[in-house]
């Protein structure tokens, strides 16, 4: 059976079906999957354990035979627990093949063979009764259903069916309950993320202010959660106006209702300011006591215990409908609507001679249908685009740059992807501004930007591929200046935005002779790097609170070797802290000047260890050179000190390679080196690689 995968075609700047062995679905979803990341979880896995003897007890105290419902059971580490913590019999339930076989080993392997039973089956499914999957109902119900914000792997629904159908009334449940607080903040930087700020270009006839469609001021966006790793958002970067308080908490071992629904708090601000932001976590009771927890808490909230580095739990970033100001001492009512998967917010004053114990009262203005993007907008960029467009330093460069280029006389052409571009080369002079965008992204989509700044007769959109170009879309003008950001929808890596020379080459002949280019070129970038926590993601783990897990390392290792493992992926790295064992090194050029070569682009060489450290990988990164003297880079801003801390770029994701072993390197008088091997197919617009050590 052959499986169809999407991906973007660097080459063509679409998405592209491609027919893949029946495998290639499997592989890719254990190759990039989190499991590592959660058997590293120490903080988890000890909670866990702990949860899991405390139930077992109470059942045994009680004279019953303890009996285990685990879903979503993975490696079967929980139902190990169980069955290690005296369990009488545990039903392991893995909907997903693969792993439920690998669960099926590793159970084997560590002798619990007797005491668990794997069901490859989704719990919906699962049977009860002497012919059944499971010959009796279980008394304890352990699961591990839940992402970062709490009920979007679909948590709800699974523990409604189980009550009705796979536990005993009255059952043990670890974790037992589950509760999400919020506090509200003001954020500059995060509200960048959800709405467009006004841009100032200063033009020859005075300043001009390209503004946002009113539709956005009011738009409740997509209502997708924003997850990020919390603790390196930098405490200057927010204003809390609200303490933390407890939003909602579900009990997991009473029956759970899905049907959507909502909560209500009453917030007095503890300062005055713009409430944008609402920032959410969660924590676990392993035991009804709660003496057993374990938390998401970000750094300010708990700042004396000692952070554990997890990636598949982290914190939720919700974006208010629009900003409300908000005064000190006010009452204010934050309501989280939610439906199975997924959760938002509103924010409202408290009506005159309304109290707190009104605040249960069910009111017909609380709005629990899911919030839909109105201004188009949010269905055009993701939130990093949104923040890179709101960049006002990046804005700049590219402002100071077209300044250069631009004549009276100029016709100019920008390829990219929902960009300002276009309006700034109008503003700052050129004679005629035309618009193309990429095949999968019609620049179209952004007239509603046009608009709004009434300038929808002074850029002509081109709704046409590159090499579908034709003298009649340009007027019969031949192209003086191209520009680009470039920016593409379906670039993945930091090179699949060389897209643009692709579209360059395919419209050369609508160029002339002398076309300035902006960016006149690109380069690759790369360092070797420590990470402070990422390298867990990829790393065995051998053992997990004393069971064998070696064959869900084996699993993952073949599955990166099937395709992934001569591969990057990409990671925003502003999240995840890392140090720089080597100097940044140029490793490939890219002349926007020309044509794409026929021939493939290759490099190899060396770089040193100049710094004491583990080497996880390298990172590579696209700048791009606007001008002879103006650069923009994708991946480093700056190297801070000698200990070769590193600042990246926050909008953009960086390509990691992991490398397959660690090297400890020292500093000594002969510096340890790492070779490489990097070449760029002109056929197909990928970047192959090899690292030794």
């Amino acid at each position: 059976m052959k499986t169809f995968c999407g991906r973007a075609n660097p080459t063509t700047g679409s998405m592209e079906w491609l027919e893949e062995g029946e495998d290639y679905d499997y592989h890719q979803e254990i190759a990039r999957s989190r499991y590592a990341d959660m058997l590293h979880d120490k903080d988890r896995n000890v909670k866990y354990y702990q949860g899991i003897r405390a139930a077992v007890s109470r059942v045994k105290e009680r004279g019953e035979k303890a009996i285990v419902l685990d879903i979503g059971t993975g490696t079967g580490l929980l139902s190990m627990m169980a069955a290690s913590a005296g369990a009488d019999f545990c039903y392991a339930i893995e909907v997903f093949k693969p792993m439920a076989n690998a669960a099926v080993k590793i159970v084997e392997k560590n002798g619990f063979s007797d005491k668990i039973k794997v069901i490859n089956k989704h719990s919906t499914e699962v049977t009860v009764g002497p012919d059944g999957d499971m010959q009796c109902r279980a008394n304890i119900l352990v699961t591990e259903l839940f992402d970062t914000e709490l009920i979007g792997e679909g948590a709800l629904p699974t523990y409604e069916h189980a009550h009705k159908f796979l536990v005993q009334e009255g059952c043990e449940a670890v974790p037992h309950r589950a509760t999400v607080y919020v506090q509200l903040v003001e954020s500059r930087r995060m509200w960048s993320w959800k709405k467009l700020f006004p841009v100032h270009v200063e033009a020859e006839d005075g300043e001009k202010v390209l503004v946002p469609p009113s539709e956005m001021e009011n738009c409740p966006g997509v209502p997708s959660v924003c997850d990020i790793q919390l603790n390196q958002m930098p405490s200057s970067d927010f204003s809390p106006l609200s303490d933390v308080v407890t939003m909602f908490s579900v009990d997991f071992s009473k029956p759970v209702q899905s049907a959507s629904t909502y909560y209500r708090v009453q917030l007095e601000p503890v300062k005055s300011g713009k409430a944008q932001i609402v920032l959410s976590w969660w924590d676990i009771d392993m035991d009804p006591s709660g003496m057993i927890n374990c938390t998401m808490a970000p750094y300010w909230v708990k700042p004396t215990s000692a952070l554990q580095w997890r990636d598949h739990w982290m914190q939720c970033v919700y974006f208010l409908p629009r900003e409300e100001p908000v005064v000190q001492g006010e009452k204010l009512y934050l309501t989280a609507c939610r439906d199975e998967y997924s959760v938002w917010y509103n924010l409202q004053r408290a009506r005159e001679g309304e109290n707190k114990a009104d605040k249960e009262e069910p009111e017909a203005d609380v709005c629990v249908e899911s919030p839909v993007c109105r201004c188009r907008a949010h269905l055009l960029w993701n939130r990093p685009r949104f923040g890179e467009l709101n960049d006002q330093n990046r804005t700049r460069q590219y402002i100071r740059s077209l300044r250069k280029v631009l004549k009276t006389d100029s016709v100019c052409l920008c390829i990219s992807d929902g960009s300002l571009l276009p309006v700034l080369a109008h503003y700052l002079g050129a004679k005629q501004v035309c618009h193309l965008g990429s095949g999968c992204m019609q620049p179209s989509r952004i007239d509603f930007y046009h608009r709004s700044n009434h300038l929808e007769d002074k850029i002509k959109i081109i709704e046409a591929r590159p090499e579908l170009l034709k003298p009649s879309h340009l007027e019969d003008k031949k192209i003086s200046v191209l520009v680009g950001e470039p920016f593409f929808t379906t670039s993945l890596l930091p090179w699949h935005n060389l897209y643009f020379w692709y579209a360059r080459t395919a419209v050369s002949t609508h160029l002339v002779s002398n076309v300035t280019v902006l960016p006149q070129s690109a380069s690759l970038h790369m360092m070797i790097v420590e990470f402070q926590d990422l390298w867990r993601i990829r790393s065995p783990c051998g053992t997990c609170e004393g069971f064998d897990v070696q064959t869900m390392d084996d699993m993952i290792k073949d599955s990166l070797n099937f395709r992934e493992s001569k591969e990057a992926e990409p990671h925003p790295l502003w999240e995840y802290p890392c140090k720089s064992l080597s100097d940044p090194q140029q490793v490939l050029t890219f002349d926007f000047t020309k044509t794409v070569p026929q021939h493939c682009l290759s490099t190899q060489g060396s770089v040193k260890l100049l710094r004491k450290g583990k080497s996880h990988g390298a990172v590579l990164w696209m700048e791009y050179h606007l001008t002879a003297d103006i650069s923009v880079s994708t991946g480093l801003m700056q190297l801070s000190n000698e200990k070769g801390n590193c600042e990246w770029n926050p909008h953009c994701k960086q390509a990691v390679y992991f490398f397959s072993s660690v090297i400890e390197s020292e500093i000594q008088s002969d510096p340890t080196a790492v070779t490489y091997a990097i070449n760029f197919d002109t056929k197909t617009g990928e970047i192959a690689m090899d690292f030794k050590l």
